[in-house]
């Protein structure tokens, strides 16, 4: 696969499909990245996951911090890497060797990380990957809530919006209920 642009379709279908995320590098700073990406994710309705040796056993955002990805009990469908581009392939060599017991089926890595070997052994491991997007702009991208918030989508369309349940500005993504 080409990894410099993606299909909307197969973005969508990532996240309408994924349940559980494992948030590699998570962050209980309130003014770190990750931290606003696992409170949108959760607010979304996905399980997520935080791992990061250096506050395992903690918590963040009420989840508990475990120091690896081995440690998690599972099931995780996507590992969503915050950490960068070099040392995205160890999180994604240990993805592979945990996707079977864990359930692993994507590896995403944040805005700013691209790994080009790393995506590759995850792909010939069976693995879906998306480089160098937040799965939280591309949810509220793609559900057309980015837009609420005075963002240019890029988009015009007269589609209605699917609303989550949980008020008029929050959207899901179509397939994910």
């Amino acid at each position: 696969m080409h990894h410099d642009t993606y299909a909307d379709p197969y973005i969508a279908a990532i996240l309408a499909e994924t349940k559980s995320i494992a948030m590699v590098g998570a962050s209980a700073a309130s003014n770190r990245p990750s931290f606003f990406a696992m409170k949108y994710l959760l607010s979304k309705g996905y399980a997520v996951i935080p791992v990061n040796p250096a506050l395992a056993g903690q918590q963040i955002q009420g989840r508990k911090v475990y120091a690896a990805l081995a440690d998690v009990p599972g099931p995780v469908d996507m590992v969503d890497i915050f950490r960068n581009s070099a040392a995205a392939l160890e999180s994604v060599r240990e993805a592979i060797r945990l996707k079977e017991r864990l359930g692993i089926k994507v590896v995403w890595m944040q805005l700013g990380v691209r790994n080009d070997q790393a995506a590759a052994e995850a792909e010939a491991a069976g693995l879906q990957v998306v480089m160098n997007r937040c799965p939280k702009i591309e949810y509220g991208r793609l559900s057309g809530e980015i837009g609420w918030a005075g963002v240019n989508a890029g988009t015009l369309s007269s589609r209605r919006p699917l609303l989550s349940g949980h008020g008029v500005q929050s959207h899901i993504i179509a397939g994910k209920r």
